[in-house]
């Protein structure tokens, strides 16, 4: 029996339990959701998850809107990462025009996609430290978090909900400044997150709490649908970057850590050492960095410069198309996925040739893997629910779209 796990007797009729409500808006949860747990004292007999809270309807908004309006929607599924959701969609829609991305553009991406991933992770990791006690990583590390949104902002002149990037390639080539944002965070981060790895990593109370801790098996896992850190945590070793690369990660070597017991620990490590490898692919890609076009002669897709828009009648016009959704779309049905920050984020999309999709789906890797949430703290403390729900890392607005 895993530690911190009790046996539940549902049999005698003597005893009494009672409803506790965790969430919708407890601190603790990190997001609008909802668990309805019977607790026997301390220990959770049996939890009852609640979703829906902030559900915006984007599927069948989806519906209603020109391909290139969609992409602000992407923005508000996983918000800790948001630039992984907009290049999957814009990768999704160009699998769909069968569109070749010049080399350099896909560079860029990979950039911007591995600095969302390092972000995503420092907040995730950072919190699991805050639930155990451990608030001082949290306020150090995230400077660093801090300094990839600005970088996001010097690129494309938002932080969270980026908009970044654009169906074709990105929307400008990186500044200078923007540059020497990268350049600074690749020279300084390493130093810093050593020292946050050094404080929490093998620090024994830390430890204590956490090994062991909400573990899942990898055929549980595999049969929930996970993907991700998650899966990764219980030894299966499946990431989309190797298994269906995208966006010239094959040019990119990097491993992908594994875990063995599949617990909040495991799942702490994997989320640390992923950090690394994608530290490390973001240096080949400012090393190997190509040259040539940062976005694809998709005239057709890709918004023509301002200053041609107010001076040239042709631009005029191709701004107002790919912006009002008049240009003619090709039928087909196509499914892209990404390795985005909590695994396999998945776009299927079926178009009929009109303006907008006839049928969008996201594959959010958090919807899936909630579903395992109350079996995985059945029987364990209230305290080590909150460990669980935290390591699994679940964004609200990933989880309902």
């Amino acid at each position: 029996m895993e530690k911190n796990k009790v046996e539940i007797n549902q049999n005698t009729t003597e005893k009494e339990y009672s409803i506790l409500n965790l969430g919708p808006t407890h601190p603790a949860t990190h997001g609008i959701f909802q668990n309805v747990l019977k607790m026997d004292g301390e220990i959770i007999v049996d939890a009852e998850p609640t979703i829906g809270y902030i559900h915006r309807a984007f599927e069948k908004i989806a519906e209603r809107k020109p391909f290139y309006q969609l992409t602000v929607l992407t923005d508000r599924l996983n918000y800790c990462s948001s630039p992984i959701n907009n290049m999957g969609w814009h990768m999704t829609v160009e699998k769909l025009i069968k569109a070749e991305i010049p080399k350099r553009a896909e560079y860029l991406r990979i950039i911007i996609m591995e600095l969302s991933r390092i972000a995503d992770h420092i907040i995730c990791n950072t919190v699991i430290a805050v639930d155990t006690g451990a608030m001082t990583g949290f306020l150090y590390l995230f400077q660093w978090r801090e300094l990839i949104y600005e970088i996001f902002e010097e690129i494309c002149g938002a932080r969270l909900t980026t908009n970044i990037g654009r169906i074709g390639g990105v929307e400008r080539d990186f500044s200078p400044k923007a540059w020497e944002k990268i350049n600074y965070f690749m020279k300084e981060f390493p130093a810093h997150f050593k020292e946050f790895s050094n404080l929490v990593e093998r620090n024994r109370i830390f430890m204590d709490r956490t090994i062991k801790c909400g573990p899942i098996s990898a055929e549980m896992a595999l049969n929930y649908g996970f993907t991700g850190p998650n899966l990764r945590a219980a030894g299966v070793d499946y990431d989309v970057r190797v298994t269906n690369p995208y966006s010239a990660y094959k040019d990119f070597e990097f491993t992908i850590p594994v875990g063995t017991n599949g617990d909040t620990y495991d799942r702490f490590m994997v989320r640390q050492e992923e950090m690394w490898q994608s530290y490390s692919i973001i240096q080949q890609a400012i090393k190997n960095m190509p040259d040539g076009a940062f976005h694809a002669d998709l005239p057709e897709f890709y918004l023509p410069p301002k200053e041609e828009v107010y001076n040239n009648m042709e631009a005029l016009i191709y701004h107002f198309k790919i912006v009002m959704g008049e240009n003619k779309i090709p039928a087909g049905e196509v499914y892209h996925a990404v390795e985005g920050g909590n695994g396999e984020l998945g776009f299927y999309l079926i178009s009929d040739g009109g303006r907008t999709p006839y049928r969008l789906h996201f594959r959010r890797p958090c919807f899936i893997y909630y579903q395992a949430y109350p079996e995985m703290i059945k029987g364990t403390m209230l305290s080590d629910a909150i460990l669980t729900m935290s390591s699994m890392n679940v964004i609200a607005g990933e989880l309902d779209a």
